[in-house]
């Protein structure tokens, strides 16, 4: 027999969809599809906008998809709905990375998920300059048991030479990186300064940082084309809130946790209204990742680290139209 979805969960459903949509991605490829059937909602790798160049084994993509997937689940909570999430579920599908189900409405439901709900359309990428102020220590915890709850791992960088071993290993890997051209015409690709366009890195919210630029933990220049509108001057100094982000393992469903766990603190730090911006390069590179394990003394596996603080807001980029990610049925059938 068929069993139809009530009209309401499918909206839900579907508002979770969008809402899953507005997760963060490696610069803002948007490496998702989603299928909703019955009172199921799927997540799909889409392969076709994976970074070769500088995400070739698929880590970051896949990161990407689970940010979009605790969107989706905060955004359930948001409508009422516990949502129960299964991970890389069918072995044939491996594009397949997570199937969210919803649950009866009289089921409990993670304290505070509603909160995070309310906080997608704040969380933003911020590339401004950051403001000369301490990230308190009841914030800091905060942000640590928000990623714990989704099951990863912590590093607070506060000595001065795990500080400078960060600020030194950054600039080694982002000089690397420069000097790859198959590295800047991916990075090119990628990074667009036509406003109506709905991918990529817009121009509006990058800094053009020169050589030589002052900051302490190498930001990122993906200001390809010069257009460039924000500031170069990013205050990304070495005494800033640095927060290691990771795992214990290093395979898929690893890093499909760590995107959870990540889009948790990112809609914590917006809530609690701060900023946050990635410094990803010394992850990236193989050699300066493992030299930022050696130095810091760490047994995970580091996937993100996040600069932390106050700073004027950032315009969000924009996305896809949710029809060109969004296959849909509305109902099933069960025996």
């Amino acid at each position: 027999m068929t069993q139809l979805v009530a009209p309401q969960l499918t909206s839900a459903l579907r508002r979770a969809a969008v809402r899953a949509t507005r997760a963060p991605s490696i610069h803002n490829t948007q490496p998702w599809q989603f299928a909703l059937e019955g009172g199921v909602l799927e997540v799909h790798a889409d392969w076709s906008r994976q970074l070769r160049v500088l995400d070739p084994s698929g880590r970051q993509l896949i990161l990407s998809c689970g940010c979009a997937v605790f969107n989706a689940r905060a955004a359930l909570a948001g409508a009422g709905y516990p949502a129960k999430v299964e991970r890389f579920p069918d072995p044939t599908r491996p594009g397949l990375v997570a199937r969210i189900v919803v649950g009866e409405s009289h089921q409990p439901i993670d304290d505070g998920f509603a909160e995070l709900d309310r906080a997608i359309d704040d969380r933003n990428t911020n590339r401004r300059e950051f403001m000369d102020e301490n990230v308190s220590d009841q914030v800091v915890e905060t942000l640590i048991d928000a990623a714990n709850r989704e099951g990863a791992e912590v590093f607070s960088v506060l000595r001065p030479e795990h500080r400078l071993a960060v600020a030194r290993l950054s600039q080694v890997a982002d000089h690397f990186e420069i000097s790859d051209p198959a590295y800047r015409a991916e990075l090119r690709a990628w990074t667009l300064d036509d406003p109506r366009l709905a991918e990529g890195a817009p121009a509006f919210a990058l800094a053009h940082v020169p050589v030589g630029a002052e900051d302490d933990n190498a930001i990122r220049d993906f200001d390809t084309h010069w257009t460039g509108r924000l500031p170069a001057d990013t205050s990304s100094s070495h005494a800033q809130c640095l927060l290691l982000l990771g795992a214990l393992d290093e395979d898929p469903l690893a890093w499909l946790r760590i995107g959870e766990a990540l889009e948790r603190m990112l809609l914590e730090i917006a809530r609690l209204g701060y900023a946050a911006s990635p410094v990803t390069q010394v992850i990236e590179i193989a050699r300066t990742n493992e030299r930022l394990r050696h130095e810091l003394g760490l047994t995970m596996y580091p996937h993100v680290l996040l600069r932390i603080g106050r700073a004027p807001a950032a315009s969000p980029s924009r996305r896809r139209r949710l029809v060109d990610m969004l296959t849909e049925s509305t109902g099933r059938h069960v025996d």
